[in-house]
C-alpha cells in the first residue's frame, strides 16, 4: 500500500530546509547506489559527510518521532538516517528495487528496509516531471506531493523517478525497519488503530468497547512485533 502522510514538515520548516539545501554542496547520486541502481540513477545527492545532512536528517527524525500518522503506519523500530537528493532538468532514476539491507557508516548499524519513504521538499508547481512512480500490482501509481508531505511505500516494490524537464526537485529519502515485518499485519494494525480512534471520539476514552479494542490492538502488536 502506498500511503500519503501529510504535514511532516510545516511550510516554514520546508522553506528553512530548502534554503539550507540550496546552499549546500552536492555530489553524484550514484555514490550510494547499489550496482544495479547505479546503472539507471542520474541525480545529485547531499554527501553523507556534509554537516547539513546530519543536521537536517536529525530534524526529520525528530518530527517523525512525534508524528502519530507515521508511527501508526510504519510502526518503526529503526529509521535509516535520512538522505537528500536533487533532480535538475534531464535527471531521473530508472526502475529499481531498494536494497534489502542498508548500512549506516556513521552509526555502524545495519537496517532491514521494510518501507521506503520520500519526503517532498519542492512543491509540484516548482518542477515538471519528477514523479515518483511505484508499481502497486496492477500498474504504476504516480506520486507528486506537496512540500512537507511524505510518501511511504513497501521497499519491495519496483519504482522510479521520471525525468525532470523544468525546475529543481528536492527531497529527502530514507528507509524504515518496522517492528512488524509483514505488510498485511501492519495494515491490520493500522486499520484497527484508526477504528479505535473513531470509536473513542464517539464514545469517550473510558467506554468499555474502547478499552477492549485497545487491548486487542496491543495484544496483536505483542504477538507480531519484533522487539
Amino acid at each position: 500500500m502506498i500511503l500519503h502522510i501529510p504535514g511532516v514538515l510545516t511550510r516554514d520548516e520546508v522553506a528553512d530546509f530548502r534554503a539550507r539545501l540550496l546552499a549546500a554542496e552536492w555530489v553524484d547520486g550514484r555514490a550510494t547506489a547499489g550496482p544495479q541502481s547505479a546503472l539507471v540513477k542520474a541525480n545529485l545527492q547531499l554527501s553523507v559527510a556534509a554537516p547539513e545532512a546530519a543536521a537536517l536528517g536529525g530534524e526529520i527524525l525528530d518530527r517523525l518521532g512525534r508524528h502519530q500518522a507515521f508511527i501508526a503506519a510504519a510502526l518503526p523500530a529503526r529509521v535509516v538516517p535520512p538522505l537528500f537528493n536533487r533532480y535538475e532538468a534531464g535527471m531521473g532514476f530508472g526502475d529499481h528495487i531498494d536494497n534489502a539491507i542498508r548500512f549506516d557508516v556513521s552509526g555502524g548499524r545495519r537496517y532491514r528496509t521494510d518501507l521506503s519513504a520520500t519526503l517532498f521538499l519542492s512543491d509540484p508547481d516548482d518542477y515538471d516531471g519528477g514523479e515518483l512512480r511505484i508499481e502497486d500490482g496492477v500498474g504504476h501509481r504516480s506520486v507528486k506531493l506537496p512540500a512537507g508531505d511524505l510518501a511511504l511505500y513497501p521497499a519491495t516494490t519496483v519504482h522510479h523517478v521520471t525525468p525532470v524537464t523544468r525546475g529543481v526537485r528536492l527531497a529527502s529519502f530514507f528507509w524504515v525497519q518496522s517492528m512488524v515485518r509483514a505488510p498485511d499485519q501492519r495494515q491490520v494494525l493500522r486499520d484497527l488503530d484508526r477504528g479505535v480512534i473513531d470509536i473513542r471520539g464517539a464514545l469517550g476514552d473510558d467506554h468499555p468497547a474502547v478499552v477492549r479494542l485497545t487491548g486487542v490492538y496491543h495484544n496483536l502488536l505483542r504477538q507480531w512485533a519484533e522487539a
